[in-house]
């Protein structure tokens, strides 16, 4: 019989791969100056990556956030980031650019690691019987608190995303638990007095009010900012009144 099978090979189109399946091939811009920014602004993958690094990466993006916050002073200027909120169009310097960068990409371990910080000393602190009560008191105080100052300054006209707010809302209340955990510490010591107790929450609710008003403020109109500002101000007022209180 003269009707013979063609062979696989020369009857398969150019195209096709007759040595088994090999990888896809991939462009790579390692070798060029567009490829290497292309690279650092790409989403991390993390399904091929040791847990350790993933771990570690997430670990410096939230000390970099509390950095910007507890150290939000501007050297080339004695009053930091003061004028953001006095000008319309305030032309921000280098560092002024830093945290405000730094503050928008958001996250929300951070501000869950300090909700639960700020719980577990003031519920410590508290009564054997108050303990449960004081530890979701400060839980809900904070969470509710800070979606109520997003809303209202978003009914004022702020471009800002909700978790942005309590990324950064969230964040700026490091200072008060820090407050929180040096008068703990003072209180077994003769320096566990109440006036000194009421200095620092008074510099971590400064320092709170202050961070996150420069951060509210620069969405807000001009008109409006004292608006949006003044529910910052209550929000850390009760926070710093709950860690006088317990």
């Amino acid at each position: 019989m003269s009707s013979a099978v063609p062979s696989a090979t020369a009857s398969a189109p150019t195209w096709a791969n007759t040595t088994g399946p090999t990888r896809p091939a991939v462009e790579d811009h390692r070798g060029t100056a567009d490829g290497g920014m292309d690279e650092l602004l790409a989403p991390v993958s993390t399904l091929d990556e040791p847990v350790k690094e993933t771990i570690m990466r997430d670990v410096r993006a939230v000390a970099a956030k509390l950095r910007a916050v507890m150290i939000p002073l501007d050297r080339n200027s004695p009053f930091g980031y003061v004028g953001v909120l006095q000008e319309e169009n305030v032309e921000a310097s280098e560092g002024q650019r830093n945290v405000l960068n730094q503050l928008r990409d958001w996250d929300l371990w951070g501000p869950l690691f300090i909700c639960l910080s700020l719980a577990i000393i003031l519920s410590l602190r508290a009564p054997a019987k108050q303990t449960s009560h004081v530890f979701t008191t400060v839980f809900v105080v904070m969470w509710i608190g800070s979606l109520v100052v997003t809303i209202n300054a978003q009914l004022l006209g702020a471009n800002m995303s909700i978790f942005q707010s309590l990324c950064v809302l969230g964040y700026c209340v490091f200072p008060l638990t820090v407050s929180a955990l040096t008068i703990a510490i003072l209180r077994v010591t003769w320096l566990g007095k109440l006036w000194l107790d009421m200095i620092w929450i008074s510099i971590g609710f400064l320092w709170a009010t202050r961070v996150s008003s420069v951060f509210v403020g620069q969405f807000v109109k001009r008109e409006r900012r004292l608006l949006a500002l003044y529910p910052v101000f209550f929000f850390y007022l009760i926070l710093g009144w709950l860690i006088l209180l317990f």
